[in-house]
C-alpha cells in the first residue's frame, strides 16, 4: 500500500491522517465542508509541531509528512488511486452507506473499503457495494497517534486477503490489530458503552461526583482515563448514537442513560462544544 484515503476530516479522520502521513504513506484527506478541511490541516501542522518540540520527530520528518498530506472536498479526487480508503464520518448508516456506494463506483478494483465504525455493522455497509469480499470494519481509538490498537472487524464476505492486507497496513501504522468476527458494539465499544453509561447513572443517582466517579474507576480498576471524561472526549453526541444502537441490536441493558439524552438535547457534547461533564471554557 502507498495510498491512504480519509473520508471525513473530524476528529477520527485527522487523527487517522496523521498517523498515515507520519508512517509515510501519501495521505488524502476529504470533506464536503472547506473550513472542516482547514481546521483539519491546521490541526495536524500543529501536532507534527509538537512532536518537533518534544523531540518525537526531526524537522525534516515532520515537513515531509506534512506535504505528503491533500485536502479536497471532491470524493473522487481522494479516492481514484487509493490502495485503502477509510471512510470516518459520523455514526450514521445511512451516511455511511451513501459513502460506500459512491466510493464502489470510484476506487480501483483492489482497493480496500473501510469503515471506522466502533459499533454499526460492516456487512450491512459492505452489502451496497459490489465489492463485499473487499470491505470491513478498522476501528481506531481516539487519540489515534497514541493509542496503539485497531479491532480489524470481519463482515460476513470479507476475504482472508482483505484482513492480512489490513493487518499489514496497520502494523506500518505501528499500531497492534486484533480480529474481531462481527457483532455489535465489537468487543471494545460494547464494553466502554457499558462502563461509560454506568458511570453516568451514578452521577444522576447522586451515587458520587462526575470527578469522584472517574478518579475511583481511575484509581480503582486502573483505567487511563476515567469513563466520563472519556464520554466528553468521544462526543456525547457520538456516544449517544452508539448506545442507541446498542440497545436497539443489543437489548436493553443498553438503553442510554436519561443524563446523556438530556446533555445532547442541551447541546452539552462534550470537549468539542466547551462543556459535558466537565467545562472546557
Amino acid at each position: 500500500m502507498e495510498i491512504v484515503s480519509v473520508i471525513g476530516s473530524g476528529t477520527m479522520g485527522r487523527g487517522i491522517a496523521y498517523t498515515s502521513a507520519a508512517a509515510g504513506f501519501t495521505t488524502y484527506v476529504q470533506d464536503i465542508s472547506e473550513k472542516a478541511l482547514e481546521t483539519c490541516r491546521s490541526y495536524i501542522e500543529k501536532q507534527f509541531n509538537r512532536a518537533v518540540e518534544k523531540g518525537e520527530l526531526d524537522r525534516e520528518a515532520a515537513d515531509a509528512a506534512i506535504n505528503r498530506i491533500r485536502y479536497t472536498t471532491q470524493l473522487e479526487e481522494a479516492a481514484k488511486d487509493a490502495d485503502i480508503v477509510i471512510e470516518a464520518v459520523l455514526e450514521i448508516m445511512d451516511l455511511k452507506i451513501e459513502i460506500f456506494k459512491q466510493l464502489d463506483k470510484i476506487v480501483k478494483p483492489s482497493a480496500i473499503l473501510a469503515t471506522n465504525t466502533s459499533t454499526m455493522s460492516p456487512t450491512e455497509i459492505a452489502a451496497q457495494t459490489s465489492r463485499p469480499d473487499r470491505c470491513l470494519a478498522l476501528h481506531f481509538f481516539n487519540p489515534v497517534p497514541r493509542m496503539k490498537l485497531i479491532e480489524v472487524v470481519c463482515g460476513l464476505e470479507t476475504s482472508e486477503e482483505t484482513i492480512e492486507r489490513s493487518f499489514e497496513f496497520g502494523k506500518a501504522l505501528g499500531k497492534e490489530c486484533v480480529k474481531i468476527n462481527e457483532f455489535p458494539g465489537f468487543a471494545t465499544s460494547r464494553m466502554n458503552c457499558l462502563i461509560g453509561n454506568e458511570a453516568m447513572n451514578m452521577v444522576m443517582e447522586g451515587v458520587g461526583t462526575v470527578e469522584d466517579i472517574d478518579k475511583a474507576i481511575k484509581l480503582g480498576l486502573n483505567h487511563p482515563m476515567g469513563p466520563l471524561a472519556l464520554a466528553d472526549l468521544v462526543g456525547l453526541d457520538t456516544r449517544l448514537r452508539n448506545m442507541e444502537y446498542l440497545h436497539k441490536t443489543l437489548g436493553e441493558k443498553y438503553r442510554p442513560c436519561p443524563i446523556l439524552v438530556k446533555y445532547v438535547k442541551a447541546g452539552r457534547l462534550g470537549k468539542k462544544s466547551g462543556k459535558g461533564f466537565y467545562n472546557y471554557n
